[in-house]
């Protein structure tokens, strides 16, 4: 047994007890959900492995660079025993709400994470007070927290923490909570008990893979991110693949579509946390709008917001997509012409793309 101290300079800690109160504290810190795991990911590397080989990551070099240290925790920070998995609910609306949204063809629909505040810093802020905690309690203490920040199997530690099963369109699922959630860690060198995992609950649905608008669920449990709508808007760096962008609609920040249809998610509530509610309004903004935004004005209204890391260039390309999914308007061809001459040769090409669909539509 490690031989942490505690306040009273105790030695011996009562492990059970310990791992009891730690997610009391969880709990107290807004967490959603908590779990805990050790550090073996045998399964989990051997599938990222198969899906590297098959270069479903495409432009995202990341998820290759740091080798086994992904899938190997103790590898990543020596002396990891345990990860505590923690969830928080982000579900900013009702997702009649959100269906309701993405029929609106002239307005931008937003994957509903990204509506609230970044939630890489709540859950990292959360997570370091986590730590505190623990530390105060049981004396030295080797840790670190993530959230999705750095090489972390995420979803595949939930997995073994108990915090859900992964579903078939690769996204975690929880049978009390559905999918709206966000996933944090924080790995600890205490030797924790762990929780075990829960069994499957997909079953013959299919759901998911049929509404795919890309196809990118190519099988059940297999995700192409390559033709992924959030891959597309949000990871990818250059041209949008002409045969993805029909099919894109109005999506010009990540996809919801294999959320709104899982029938677990008729479990999700609203989120309380006050950090995720919808900021500058962006749920029900038109597309000629959002594509008049300069820089200065993309930088401002999403301030706060991990939309910001696409940049103002990818914001414009996207809505350029989506001008030209739209139904023609005098609206949208004068904004779409007004860009026709675009510094960025990214930009000019989806252009000009939008408006040849509009042409062919007369």
């Amino acid at each position: 047994m490690i031989n942490h101290r505690d306040k009273a300079g105790n030695t011996e800690i009562n492990w059970p007890q310990f791992t009891r109160q730690i997610k009391d504290w969880c709990m107290e810190l807004g967490f959603s959900g908590v779990g805990i795991t050790d550090t073996d990911l045998a399964q989990a590397e051997q599938r990222l492995s198969q899906w590297l080989d098959k270069n479903y990551h495409g432009e995202m070099g990341y998820m290759a660079k740091h080798g086994i240290r992904r899938t190997r925790p103790a590898e990543l920070i020596p002396g990891t025993l345990r990860v505590i998995s923690v969830r928080m609910d982000y579900l900013p609306e009702p997702m009649e709400t959100s269906l309701e949204a993405l029929a609106q063809q002239r307005q931008g629909f937003i994957s509903r994470y990204a509506l609230g505040r970044d939630y890489h810093k709540v859950i990292r802020n959360r997570l370091q007070k986590l730590a505190k905690y623990i530390t105060d309690a049981a004396g030295a203490l080797g840790y670190r927290a993530f959230c999705d920040s750095a090489p972390v199997m995420e979803k595949a530690l939930a997995e073994k923490a108990g915090l859900g099963w992964i579903g078939k369109h690769t996204n975690l699922l929880n049978r009390d909570a559905g999918s709206w959630f966000f996933l944090g860690e924080l790995y600890v060198d205490l030797p924790l008990i762990q929780d075990t995992r829960v069994s499957s609950h997909c079953g013959s649905c299919s759901a998911c893979i049929d509404i795919c608008p890309t196809a990118a669920i190519v099988a059940p449990y297999e995700l192409d991110a390559k033709r992924c709508i959030s891959y597309l808007t949000i990871e990818l760096h250059g041209a949008i693949p002409v045969e993805f962008r029909k099919d894109m609609g109005n999506r010009i920040y990540g996809c919801d579509d294999c959320q709104l249809v899982c029938p677990w998610n008729r479990y999700a509530t609203i989120s309380v946390e006050a950090d995720f509610k919808i900021r500058h309004p962006l749920h029900n903004r038109s597309l000629v709008e959002l594509f008049k935004w300069d820089e200065a004005t993309f930088l401002a209204r999403t301030e706060g917001s991990a939309i910001r890391r696409i940049g103002h260039l990818r914001w414009l390309r996207n809505i350029a997509v989506a001008l030209g999914n739209a139904p023609t308007s005098g609206e949208i061809i004068s904004a779409l012409e007004a860009r026709r001459q675009h510094g960025s040769e990214i930009v000019r090409e989806h252009v000009h793309w939008a408006l040849e669909q509009h042409v062919q539509k007369h």
